[in-house]
Formats: structure tokens, C-alpha cells, sequence
């Protein structure tokens, strides 16, 4: 079967190649297809019929076929198949009368046979009106043409010379129209479809460009401008294999990434745009969790305050908790929020539940361990009971939050030890005592083991780690820096249920929703190959999975996403990627993020620093970010030093390493 009926058709005779003549090109035919569909689209909408162009599948369906080109000028073709091969090559030619633009601006491209076939509109005055509304003519110009259509994306074919017309447009996003990342549209009835190009690839048989696209979104169409307008996410209906391609204007992305109305903050640009502001929607980016990713220096440290500073001030009533282990965030919260470390945490011992206090008190291990844990759980709930607050309850368990003496509980022990009954020897007893005494004694545990903090102090401690009443500073920095090393997961397990805890029994009560921020996440919720089975893993594993029921958020902050529990990260529900250096973390944030996505992730290893890939809840559509640059104090204490400037300042070791040790000999 073959279109000789066709008054397109044209044979080729292999004889004339040895006379000098190249068999025809798809690349050439691709281009036509792309000019005479913005000739019809522009008779359309001056009310004309269409120019009589028949669309021939089999020369994008059959790439590896020579298929015959209707650029070649055959007398059999018709009068509007004559015409362009004849537009097209008359400013090709010298003799040939340049036009009027053409002589003002010799260095001025050739005009497209579109641009030809406009001037005889009789309409100037519409003209002028759409060269108001249209901020460049490339965005009203297609740049490709679809050829397969697939549930989530699609293949494209892009001209090559169009490419390089569009990325001479003043328009950044025009400029990107078709590379990686960048955003396409494609109309669809009365609406546009937005994509997202995911890759390229040449066509070195038609001369182009070959590209996989992800479907963001769609929108309605103006009918006067033809602008695109109420932008939503998903896909209602799909275009057809030959629907062209055109770029998305700065216009059509500001209208994407209008807010909806939902309250959001504003953190940066949109790349590759000038002016187009990059929000993000609280609501729905706390509700659902959210992951800050990046290597180290690439300004995840300045970008987490950025946000969080912009989410204090657009509810200065919030309650938000931030677990520091480095110590670098106060210096960015100092006015906005209250700094809580080893000298003013005061966090009270008896709060802990009884797996807790395993991990503190107990140092055995395997078959033993067992053993002293069945000790040390008698011996807690009895200690609790002789309180007098137990008293009054009547009924209490080993997890209950029930204020005891540590006397009480060493004499317990020592009690349990004398016995002759006893169901084992004494050095259970001597290990569980011996490392209570040595809690005691130490001054770097006194923020948590101290006779002082027996009172029932449970109700204002909570208020102050919760920001409750927040009286403006409604983020609490946790600098866990100064906490010894073998404690530090248990005093964010410690924190971290409390928070879940506090959520449970309080749904009776009015919402109080309540932000987690735990920063170097990998240490607290590692994967299942660095799992130490810490009370602190299961306790945020928990929140990522139930906590948004109970009113719960949880930010997590890490620079190594692969040594993160995957089902914890697969639970937030936006997460902003800065760049990546290791390939695992790479694959690893691609597995978790959405299918629409793959373009913008692609671009992981080549961002910028305080640039970003946002995707999932919190935004509208996958978009790149470039941050805006933060005030000098709400940045944290995280900038890189200057080895040269700081190795020529020569002068004063001597008393910086005086103060260092005295400050070393006295910690805690």
C-alpha cells in the first residue's frame, strides 16, 4: 500500500543521486509540517480555510524508510504545496529582493513562510493587539510535533532550527523551550497540556531531535489571547501523535505557578525565569512531611532556615521543634525563636518510658541483656509507685510519666540484690546500679540526671519545648552538640515521642498541630544495613507513617539520603533536592520521587549551589528553584572557613588553645 493517489507523492529515483541530488529528508519535512501548522492555525483564526496539507504518518511512523519529500518541487504538486518551496528558497537566493525588516536589519534571520503568509492578513489591527498580549512571536510558533502518546509521557520530535531560533528569545523560559527540564506545551480542544522534557536524543535519519516528555498539568485556554489560564495538576484528556509542540512563555508559567489561594510562602525564583516567584503551600507540605536532601555545601543548612524563617512569619503563633546536633542554628534563631542545650534544657529523667531507660542504664548484651532488663523493669515500677502522685492515679505502668527518686530506684536494686530468693546472681544488680551511680556523678549528665529535677515539672517543660504559648517565637532550637555521645539518640527518641505522645492524648483537645524538624536525619532513622535498633528510628519511623493523622509534621534534614530509612522518605510527601554528588543518593531520591518528576531529576548532579528540585504536595508543578539570599543574621553558624585568610592571621593561638581546654576540662 502506498499514496500514489496522493498528489503529495513524489518518487525518487536512486539514478539522480549519482547525478548530484541527495535522497529528501525527514528533518526538511518536519519543518514543513511545523510552518504550515502555524499557517493554519493563523488562517483559523482569521476565519480561512485551512492551506489543503496532507499529514502523512508513514514519514515519522517509518524512520528507517526513504520516504518521499514534498520540498522537492514536482510539477504533479499543488498550487499551495508551490508556494513554499518557492517562499522558502527566495531569501536563500542573492538576486532575490530582500523585504522591508529584512533590509533595515541585514543581519536579520530569514522569515519563516508563516511569517510570509501573514502579511496578507487584512487585520492589522488584531495584529497589533497580539503583539501587545504576546511577549515574543517564538511562543506562538510550534517547535515540534508529538509522536507517541503513553499513559504518564510521550515522544516528541523537535526541528533544530527552531531550537536555535528559540534560544536567542529574550523570554529565559522560551530561550529553554525543548532542552532537559524545561517546560512544553501542547494544545489539546480548548486547553493546553504543560510537559516537562525528561531527555534528548538526535535523529540522525530526520535531522532532529527526539525527546521524552512527563505530563504535569493542563490548563483552560483564553479565547481571545490564547494565553493559558486555571492551571491544575493531571491530565484529562491526551493530545494525538501529530499535535504540535510549542514552548511555554514566561507568561504560561506564571499563570502554573499562581498561587490557588492556599496560604504559601514564597523561598526563591523559578529557574530559568527573571521574576516568577517560587511558593510553597504549608498546608499541604506539612501535612504530608517534607525532606530537604542535599551534599554538603551546596547551602542545605541556609536553605532549611530560609524556609523555616519563612514559615515563623507567616505563623507566628506555630509550634515547631528543631533537633540541632550541630550546634548551628542558633546563631539563626536567636530572635526569633528560644535556644535550648545542656545548660538550660533541664529535661527530666523520670519522663523517660522504660525502653528508654534500657538504653541508658543497661550495658549488657545478648541473653544477658534480657536478664537485666526483666531487673530493672520490677525494680522502675516499683520506684514509681512510691510516689505520691502515683498514689492518687491508682493504677500506673513502667512507660507511665510518674515522677520517682533515683535513690529510690538504687535502693530497689539493692533491696532486689540481698535477697536469697533471687533468680539469678548479683551482677545483674551490680551492673544496673553501678552505671546509675555513674549517671549520678557525672557533670555532663546533669541536664538529665539531677536531684533537682524530681519535682513534677512534666506540664511546663512540654510548654517550653512546644512553643505553648509561643508569645512570637514559635520555633524551639534543641542543641544536642553538647549532650554526650551514648545519650544523644535517646534524648531525641525522648523528644521526638513526646511529641507523637502529646499529639495522641491530646485529640480530644483543640488542634494543636506541632512541626518536628530533625536535622543529619540519617543518624536517627538509618536504613535497615546501619540500623542499631534505637528507640529514636522507631519513633520517627512511627510519625512518618501515622503522624499526620494526629496533627503531626516531620521535616527531615540529611546530606546522605540512601542511608535513610527508605519507607520514611517515601512517607514525605514533598521533597526539595539540592544537588547530589554520590550516584546511590541519586537513585535513591529518584525512587521516591513522583513519575512526572524524571526530567527535573536529571538535573540533580548539575544544580547550583542554594538551588533546588521541588516536587511532590507543596507545589503546583516539579519546579527548580534558586533560593533568595537570607539576611546575614538569620543564616546559621554553617558557612565554610577560609583555610588562606585565616592561616594568615598570623597571632593569639596561644590563648585560643588555653580557652579551649578550660573550656574542654569543664563541660557539662
Amino acid at each position: 500500500m502506498n499514496d500514489m493517489g496522493n498528489g503529495n507523492f513524489g518518487s525518487y529515483d536512486p539514478q539522480r543521486q549519482m547525478e548530484g541530488e541527495q535522497p529528501p529528508s525527514r528533518g526538511n519535512s518536519l519543518r514543513d509540517r511545523i510552518r504550515r501548522s502555524a499557517d493554519n492555525e493563523e488562517a483559523e483564526r482569521r476565519g480561512q480555510s485551512r492551506s489543503g496539507y496532507v499529514h502523512q504518518p508513514q514519514a515519522e511512523a517509518q524512520p528507517e524508510a526513504v520516504q518521499p519529500a514534498p520540498a522537492q518541487p514536482e510539477p504533479q504538486q499543488p498550487v499551495e504545496e508551490q508556494v513554499q518551496p518557492k517562499a522558502e528558497a527566495a531569501p536563500a537566493a542573492a538576486p532575490a529582493p530582500a523585504p522591508a525588516a529584512a533590509q533595515a536589519n541585514p543581519g536579520a534571520a530569514p522569515p519563516r513562510p508563516s511569517q510570509a503568509a501573514a502579511k496578507p492578513a487584512p487585520q492589522p489591527a488584531a495584529k497589533d493587539e497580539a503583539e501587545d498580549l504576546q511577549p515574543s512571536e517564538n511562543a506562538t510558533q510550534p517547535i515540534g510535533v508529538v509522536l507517541e502518546i503513553a499513559g504518564s509521557g510521550s515522544m516528541i520530535a523537535i526541528d533544530l532550527q527552531r531550537l536555535s531560533e528559540c534560544g536567542d528569545d529574550e523570554d529565559p523560559a522560551i530561550a529553554m523551550a525543548g532542552q532537559v527540564g524545561s517546560q512544553i506545551k501542547i494544545r489539546v480542544g480548548n486547553s493546553w497540556l504543560l510537559a516537562s522534557v525528561r531527555n534528548q536524543r538526535q535523529d540522525r535519519k530526520a535531522g532532529s531531535i527526539l525527546a521524552n516528555i512527563d505530563f504535569l498539568g493542563e490548563g483552560i485556554e483564553e479565547k481571545l489571547t490564547g494565553k493559558l489560564h486555571g492551571f491544575r495538576r493531571g491530565v484529562t484528556r491526551y493530545p494525538i501523535p501529530g499535535s504540535m509542540v510549542y514552548p511555554a512563555s514566561t507568561a504560561d508559567l506564571k499563570q502554573v505557578y499562581a498561587s490557588d489561594g492556599r496560604s504559601a510562602v514564597t523561598i526563591g525564583k523559578v529557574y530559568p525565569t527573571k521574576d516568577i516567584r517560587a511558593g510553597l503551600y504549608v498546608d499541604a507540605m506539612l501535612g504530608k512531611h517534607f525532606a530537604l536532601l542535599g551534599s554538603t555545601g551546596t547551602g542545605k543548612s541556609t536553605s532549611a532556615a530560609l524556609i523555616l524563617h519563612r514559615i515563623c512569619e507567616a505563623a507566628p503563633e506555630g509550634h515547631i521543634v528543631m533537633i540541632d546536633p550541630h550546634g548551628e542554628y542558633s546563631a539563626a534563631f536567636r530572635q526569633t525563636g528560644v535556644i535550648l542545650d545542656v545548660s538550660n534544657l533541664q529535661m527530666p529523667y523520670w519522663i523517660m518510658n522504660f525502653e528508654e531507660h534500657c538504653e541508658v542504664l543497661l550495658t549488657s548484651n545478648g541473653n544477658e541483656r534480657q536478664v537485666d532488663a526483666d531487673i530493672l523493669a520490677k525494680c522502675l515500677l516499683k520506684a514509681r509507685s512510691k510516689s505520691k502522685l502515683a498514689e492518687s492515679m491508682g493504677k500506673i505502668t513502667v512507660d507511665s510519666p510518674i515522677p520517682y527518686l533515683l535513690s529510690d530506684l538504687s535502693n530497689e536494686i539493692q533491696d532486689q540484690m540481698g535477697k536469697l530468693d533471687k533468680a539469678t546472681n548479683s551482677a545483674p544488680y551490680m551492673r544496673i546500679k553501678n552505671k546509675l551511680d555513674e549517671l549520678k556523678a557525672d557533670p555532663r549528665y546533669q541536664f538529665m540526671f539531677s536531684g533537682m529535677l524530681v519535682a513534677d515539672t512534666m506540664s511546663d517543660f512540654i510548654a517550653k519545648i512546644f512553643r505553648m504559648p509561643s508569645n512570637g517565637k514559635p520555633i524551639s532550637i534543641i542543641d544536642v552538640s553538647g549532650v554526650p555521645s551514648d545519650v544523644t539518640s535517646t534524648v531525641v527518641a525522648v523528644l521526638s515521642r513526646l511529641v507523637f505522645d502529646f499529639a495522641i492524648w491530646g485529640r480530644e483537645e483543640k488542634c494543636t498541630p506541632i512541626l518536628l524538624v530533625c536535622e543529619e536525619a540519617h543518624r536517627y532513622v538509618p536504613n535497615e544495613k546501619n540500623a542499631d535498633g534505637n528507640s529514636v528510628g522507631t519513633i520517627l519511623s512511627r510519625i512518618a507513617k501515622e503522624g499526620r493523622k494526629y496533627g503531626i509534621s516531620l521535616g527531615l534534614i540529611t546530606q546522605r539520603p540512601s542511608d535513610l530509612a527508605e519507607g520514611v522518605l517515601s512517607q514525605c510527601g514533598t521533597i526539595i533536592s539540592m544537588r547530589l554528588n554520590n550516584d546511590r543518593d541519586q537513585d535513591f531520591v529518584r525512587a521516591a520521587m513522583p513519575e512526572g518528576a524524571r526530567g527535573f531529576l536529571d538535573a540533580i548532579p548539575a544544580l547550583r549551589n542554594r538551588e533546588c528540585i521541588i516536587c511532590g504536595e507543596g507545589v503546583a508543578i516539579p519546579i527548580r528553584v534558586s533560593f533568595d539570599n537570607l539576611e546575614e543574621v538569620k543564616r546559621p553558624a554553617s558557612e565554610d572557613p577560609s583555610f588562606v585568610e585565616m592561616w594568615n592571621q598570623p597571632g593569639g593561638e596561644e590563648d585560643i588553645v588555653l580557652r579551649t581546654v578550660q573550656r574542654w576540662r569543664s563541660q557539662g
